[in-house]
């Protein structure tokens, strides 16, 4: 038996709109910069920059009430998008930024590759057309570190199929032995051990540095596990020796691919979305002058509405050229709005931010900041969590202590001795210190860390030390020794 029957319940759902508001808040400043660019590309009826007349402009009023409605020509206001205000309102905001705001563009240089520069040496040495093609497909297997991470077999069939180059593993090591004298020092090599050995035979050769090279010949193993002892009885030499050929390894570079300059990686600039200075003991914040474009509605689509307005016939043409306009003005003025929403959002999550974390700001010291998580912040502006996050995930601040992620001031928080509430930054930068401080010979284990932390009124688990620690990127005490 079938039943009719009503059911009410609520349901939020986002409009177009605001998905695209969301998407805004969460570009960084370059980011931005190309959705504005992109914008303006696709849209005639906004510009950007000031007007140059000084007739007037429609005043961005709401006028989205019938976006949901079929409208006819004929329904249109015209003089809601027409107005005679000889002062713009956009003239008269007082923008919170600073007055630089000047675009200016970073040029690129157009340097060699990595794997050219290496083709560039090879072009000086005498090789025959067979040496030349094995040394030139060995060079185009160096990564970006500067090894040749494939075996030599390996090698030796490709330049088989691809090269039609047939050889041996002797003649292929005799050309790899001299795509290594390359630079730099290093490169080439098929692990780290030979990397290292390479470069310490072009230095001049002095008693510290046999013993170096005897070292990582025959003991790289005790060496990387820093066994400092066993070192000592096979080599018969004694602290001091060892102490010596340790320091001219520790010159090395473990990555020569990583020291060519001009290796054409596309460097990554940070533009900082907003800036926070110390004025008189006070925190003066201020939002990158990027993040707040002057944009306005065409005036030359304005003459088109009021010549609508004026016009005595009016063709179908002409009204299907207004139903354009109309769309075209209204994506305009809701994309003026949604500019103007974003900068409040950023400006008014960040001064949060800074306000929570005032002391911080103040002095710079980490063991001053806060525990603070995203609800922290949203409860003080009013706001959704996920707004927070959009804001703290993707945009950088330029403090007087360094440019830095606004999500690296937020953290958990655990209870010391006096259960206070304190953050998990606070007792990182105690963790960092106290190994800072330790004695390298005999570096402290995380057994012993907790120990000195409990002292200090932070109680906390071995285990939890050592996720701090690996968070830290601090390897463990066996690997801090030093002698």
């Amino acid at each position: 038996m079938l039943k009719q029957h009503l059911q009410f319940k609520l349901s939020q759902k986002l409009s177009p709109q605001q998905i695209q508001l969301m998407k805004l808040i969460q570009l960084p400043t370059q980011a931005f910069e190309q959705r504005l660019k992109q914008e303006l590309e696709e849209n005639p009826a906004l510009e950007n920059g000031k007007e140059e007349t000084e007739n007037a402009e429609n005043e961005y009023d709401d006028l989205y009430e019938n976006d949901s409605q079929t409208i006819e020509a004929e329904d249109i206001n015209i003089d809601e998008y027409l107005s005679d205000d000889e002062i713009p309102d956009y003239r008269t905001q007082v923008n919170n930024y600073s007055a630089d705001d000047d675009d200016k563009t970073i040029p690129y240089a157009a340097g060699t590759s990595f794997n050219q520069h290496l083709i560039n040496q090879l072009n000086t040495l005498y090789l025959n057309d067979d040496e030349w093609g094995i040394a030139e497909f060995l060079v185009g297997s160096v990564d970006e570190s500067g090894y040749i991470r494939r075996p030599i077999t390996d090698i030796i069939d490709d330049l088989a199929f691809t090269q039609n180059i047939y050889t041996d593993e002797e003649s292929v090591e005799k050309i790899l032995k001299i795509t290594q004298e390359l630079d730099p020092p290093g490169v080439c090599a098929r692990s780290l051990e030979e990397c290292l050995i390479i470069q310490l035979g072009r230095k001049e050769i002095t008693p510290t540095i046999e013993l170096a090279i005897t070292i990582l010949k025959n003991s790289f193993e005790q060496f990387t596990k820093k066994h400092y002892k066993k070192l000592i009885q096979k080599h018969g030499i004694n602290e001091e020796e060892l102490k010596e050929a340790i320091a001219e390894i520790e010159k090395l570079n473990p990555k020569p691919g990583g020291s060519y300059a001009g290796n054409n990686k596309t460097i990554e600039h940070i533009v900082p979305d907003f800036s926070i200075k110390i004025v008189d003991g006070e925190l003066e914040l201020m939002l990158n002058g990027r993040n707040a474009p002057e944009l306005h509605v065409s005036r030359q689509y304005n003459n088109m509405l009021e010549g609508y307005k004026n016009s005595k016939e009016k063709s179908k043409s002409q009204k299907d050229t207004v139903m354009f306009i109309k769309q075209k003005l209204d994506a305009a003025k809701w994309f003026i709005d949604a500019i103007k929403q974003r900068q409040q959002t950023l400006f008014v999550t960040m001064n949060a931010i800074m306000e929570y974390q005032k002391e911080y700001f103040i002095s710079g010291d980490e063991r001053k900041l806060r525990p603070m998580i995203l609800k922290d912040i949203a409860d003080t502006i009013n706001m959704d969590v996920s707004t927070v996050s959009r804001v703290a995930n993707s945009k950088y601040v330029d403090t007087p202590y360094g440019t830095k992620l606004i999500k690296e001031y937020f953290s958990e928080s655990m209870k010391n001795e006096q259960g206070e509430d304190v953050s998990t930054k606070e007792i990182k930068k105690i963790l960092e210190t106290v190994i800072n401080e330790e004695e390298k010979k005999k570096p402290l284990t995380d057994d012993k860390l907790a120990t000195i932390l409990k002292e200090k009124g932070y109680p906390i688990a071995r285990r939890t030390v050592a996720k701090y620690r690996e968070q830290l990127n601090i390897p463990v005490a066996r690997m801090r020794k030093e002698i």
